[in-house]
This record gives C-alpha cells, structure tokens and sequence, in this order.
C-alpha cells in the first residue's frame, strides 16, 4: 500500500515538472516604458533647505537704529503712549475762575502726524485726537495726496468763555479738553483746508467723513455748519453729555 502511495506522488511530481513553463513568471517590461528613477537628492540639500528657511539675525547696525528710535519715542512720549509725541508741562492755573488743567501736556505729534504747532490739552484729549487720526482722519484722507503729513491746528487750552462771548460759560479750551484743526497739510504740497474746500469736491467729501468720524471719540464735534463761529475749522472737545455725543 505505502508503495503504491508512493509510485502515484512520484508520477504527479513527474507530470508537474513536465508541464512547467520554459521562461520565469516575472513580468516582462513593456516596450518603450522609460524606468523614472527617484531624484537624487544633492549632498547636504536638505539641510540647505532648512538653513534658507531660517530668519535671517537682524545686522548689529540695524539693532542699534531700532533701540534707538524705540528710546527716543519714549524719551518723547506723554500720557504714556509712545504714539503721542510732545512734553509734560503739569498742573496748569488760569486767570479766570474754571480754567485750567490739572495735567497738561503739550503735544507734537500724533500717531505719527505732526501737528503744526504744539497743543496743550489734557492726556483724555490727546488720547481722543489719536483714536480720531487712525479711525477717523486716516482712513477719509487715505492715499489722497500722499496721505497727510500735518495737522494744521488754530487753538487749544486757552482760558476764555465759549466763542469769546461775554457772559457765556467757560469754553472746553480753558480746561484742556479742546482743539481745533483748520486745515491738514498733505505730502504732496498741497492742503485740504475746512474754510475752502468744505462742501467741495473730494475734498468736501473728505472733511464730512472726518467731521462725522470725530463723533464718538469726541464729546464733540463742530463743523462749518454749526455757526458762524466754526466756518473755517474743527472744534473737537471731549466734554460729555448724558445724551452723548453733540455733533453738528
């Protein structure tokens, strides 16, 4: 039995190797297939990369000017905001009875805008001039001429009653919290001023966007047509009322 078993794998075994194929079973390449090898990778090309990619250190002459222009701007800075350039001039006492200002400031520039001539005025005013110059100021005036490089300004503390009138209350200005802009000065030359240009043109436009903007960062905001008074400037004071905002 065992050799008959035997004989019968021997004869499969046989017939197996009689009928394998005559060349390999691996697949043969197709005619005109190109074999795209895996790019090489240059010595040290990866750790290139990652040197190009890495922030170049700020040269020590190029330091020195940033630490310099960051301590002249605090050297200067009133109402500790860098972005307010000018000097303290402390408590300020005025000749008639409801003037003047506990702490006055006289202020250069704004934000980077110079003003045409230093203002005294108290911090919350400056810093409601500063608001008005980047959210108000700005973005009316935008590339416009250049953008605008002064702020021509025609009053700020003065101890006297509002408009200079007899028997009228004290005005804002005799406590620091006023200031008024007659015009803006523009980098290409030219100025854009509220007694000429209001009501004309782009210009025209121009100013109602800033008088309407200054209404917020402002107790108050007077323009051309609020009085004879206003006709050729801004008033900005930082008075607050119960009903908000006065703006005309």
């Amino acid at each position: 039995m065992r050799a008959a078993a035997l004989v019968l794998v021997l004869s499969l075994g046989g017939a197996a190797l009689a009928d394998a194929p005559s060349q390999s079973l691996r697949p043969i390449a197709r005619a005109g297939v190109v074999d795209i090898a895996p790019p090489a990778v240059a010595q040290g090309g990866l750790r290139g990369l990652f040197r190009s990619l890495r922030p170049q250190p700020r040269s020590a002459r190029v330091e020195g000017q940033a630490r310099a222009t960051r301590a002249a701007l605090q050297r200067g800075a009133v109402c500790g905001d860098p972005d307010l350039q000018g000097e303290a001039v402390g408590p300020v006492s005025g000749q008639m009875r409801g003037c003047g200002i506990d702490q006055a400031v006289r202020l250069k520039s704004v934000a980077g805008v110079r003003l045409s001539t230093p203002a005294k005025m108290d911090c919350g005013t400056a810093k409601a001039l500063k608001t008005w110059v980047e959210r108000g100021m700005r973005p009316a005036v935008g590339s416009h001429g250049g953008g605008v490089d002064s702020i021509r300004v025609m009053a700020s503390y003065a101890c006297r009653t509002r408009n200079s009138q007899k028997g009228t209350r004290i005005s804002e200005h005799g406590k620091g919290r006023a200031v008024d802009i007659g015009g803006f000065a523009l980098r290409n030359g030219t100025e854009i001023s509220v007694l000429q240009d209001w009501g004309r043109g782009r210009e025209g436009r121009i100013l109602r966007k800033m008088h309407r903007s200054a209404c917020g960062p402002f107790g108050t905001a007077l323009g051309p047509e609020a009085n004879r008074f206003h006709r050729d400037h801004f008033h900005f004071d930082t008075a607050r009322y119960r009903s908000g905002s006065y703006c005309k």
